[in-house]
């Protein structure tokens, strides 16, 4: 057999080790480069030096090493073609069969903070990419490893048959070319947000929101059956790197496969649940919370989420921040449920759900806390599909603490009112406009979402909360928008609410507060607005 070479140039050292070790005992040939060749000759492995290999040295702070026609030939050439062989032989260049080589932490440079335009320029590697896009090219003569997931798979191919075979090396190509699409992306990303002064060109550069390019990197999870109808197609893709506690990090326990509408519908769920600090349980059907409570265990939150729409619960999903109990799992069993997501579930619960084999159960991890929005759990950005085109807007994490309230009736705010329109302000954040939702005691009593009117959502909220046999009288009421009219608020007024927030701006502001004084309630401004289209 014929002796096979592999060069090794990894940033990251992980297993590099291992790997040579393991490829030194099958007989291949090592070549590397700079900081790894003096790795592998000091755990006591024959390696050569690139720059012995190809007679030239490395040179401008080692910026050129690899740029070379005994490496690149080494890479390129086909070994069916005879024309390409007798070149190697004429110059002689020896092929290279195997490459291993990660990139020069570019991502991480850039996130640091602090980070220099000249930190970033230099790490920007030229000779790996170089390198990895020849060997993927010739992917049928040449196995290329970007990553130290992939050591094990071709260790055992070698072991096994003394080579990789065809489907692993094509493979492997598709990934390598992947990473210098993500590696290149991210250079672009970077590059393409500075505001370029050159009296600062040596510092740390300022950097603008949206880039004058952007390259939304996404890996693809699953295909879907179909898409939101059946005569769609679909698929799943997550972020490259997905927020934490987010439902493409979820692991799915049980059920059948989960569809589009039940991905759509699950994210606005388990979206809405993550805001609450105590136990509280999110039904949602089509895209919108139709149920909304906190409780002190999942089980009481469940309840009374439940009892805002039984009606539009059935076939709901359902989402808690707590882990799903006994208690929990008897009562959620009863209704016919499409999705059901927790953070994690009791052996107890699980069995439960046993013989419910179509119902969809996701384990998701909540995020792990703190002041970032990342460590919430929060992208920082969102996207929406336009035409040939895409809308990019800073995602709407904006949080309402009770100092940012203004109230603005002459009727003060008792503090029940105040945790009751809190409350109902977090779930009509997650409501499709126009919103407007009724709220009590920690519970949604009425939700009316997605109309053209905010009159007629108030009245679909108050028709939701009737059918549900729930009385509206001393209910908080939040509104997305302002009030344009005060008519809107004279509609929930008629309901039943007590107190309402919305949040100011509109031109007939003093006419809706002139009216909330006149029918005796309480309002407050929260100075935001959450339109959700």
């Amino acid at each position: 057999m014929t002796t096979l070479t592999a060069l090794l140039s990894v940033s990251d050292k992980t297993g590099i080790v291992e790997l040579a070790k393991e490829l030194n005992a099958l007989g291949v040939k090592l070549l590397s480069t700079g900081g790894t060749a003096k790795l592998l000759a000091e755990q006591g492995l024959p390696v050569t030096e690139v720059a012995d290999h190809t007679g030239f040295p490395e040179m401008l702070d080692g910026r050129v090493k690899t740029l070379h026609p005994k490496i690149h030939g080494g890479l390129l050439a086909r070994r069916d073609l005879p024309e390409h062989m007798a070149a190697l032989g004429e110059h002689g260049i020896a092929t290279i069969d195997i490459l291993c080589v990660n990139l020069y932490p570019f991502e991480a440079t850039v996130a640091k903070e602090g980070c220099t335009l000249a930190d970033a320029i230099e790490n920007i590697d030229i000779g790996g990419p170089a390198m990895v896009r020849s060997a993927a090219k010739n992917w049928k003569d040449v196995a290329v490893l970007t990553d130290a997931g992939q050591y094990a798979k071709v260790i055992a191919e070698l072991k096994q048959d003394g080579k990789v075979s065809l489907p692993t090396k094509f493979a492997l190509s598709v990934a390598a070319f992947n990473r210098i699409a993500q590696y290149d992306g991210a250079i672009s990303d970077y590059l393409s947000a500075i505001s370029f002064d050159e009296a600062k060109v040596d510092g740390t550069p300022e950097r603008v929101l949206f880039p004058a390019q952007s390259n939304g990197m996404f890996v693809k999870v699953q295909d879907l059956r179909y898409g939101e109808n059946s005569h769609q197609q679909a698929a799943l893709y997550r972020d490259l790197y997905p927020a934490p506690g987010s439902i493409v990090t979820g692991e799915q326990l049980q059920g059948k496969e989960l569809s589009y509408n039940n991905i759509a519908d699950a994210d606005a769920a388990w979206e809405c649940v993550k805001q609450f600090d105590v136990p509280a349980c999110v039904i949602v059907k089509h895209a919108n919370p139709c149920g909304v409570a906190v409780g002190k265990d999942g089980a009481e939150a469940y309840s009374k989420a439940f009892q805002t729409d039984p009606t539009s619960a059935f076939g709901g999903i359902i989402a808690l921040n707590r882990t799903l109990d006994k208690a929990a799992a008897e009562l959620i069993v009863k209704q016919f449920v499409e999705v059901l997501m927790a953070p994690d579930f009791t052996p107890e619960a699980l069995e439960i759900f046993k013989p419910k084999t179509n119902v969809r159960l996701m384990k998701i991890a909540l995020p792990k806390g703190g002041n970032t929005p990342w460590d919430k759990g929060q992208n920082a950005m969102d996207a929406k599909r336009i035409g040939s085109g895409l809308l990019l807007q800073t995602a709407d994490n904006h949080e309402l603490q009770l100092s940012d309230l203004k109230v603005v009736t002459k009727l003060q705010p008792t503090e029940q009112q105040l945790q009751d329109m809190l409350f109902a302000w977090n779930v009509a954040k997650f409501v499709k406009s126009n919103a407007i939702v009724f709220c009590k005691d920690g519970m949604t009593m009425g939700v009316g979402a997605g109309q053209m009117s905010r009159l007629d959502s108030a009245r679909i909220a108050s028709i939701k909360a009737e059918h549900a046999g729930l009385s509206l009288k001393g209910t908080a009421v939040a509104s997305d928008a302002f009030f344009p009219f005060r008519d809107g608020l004279d509609v929930v007024i008629d309901h039943g609410a007590s107190c309402v927030i919305q949040p100011g701006g509109s031109m007939r502001d003093q006419e809706v507060i002139d009216a909330a004084d006149e029918r005796g309630v309480v309002m407050v401004f929260s100075g935001v607005r959450h339109f959700r289209h």
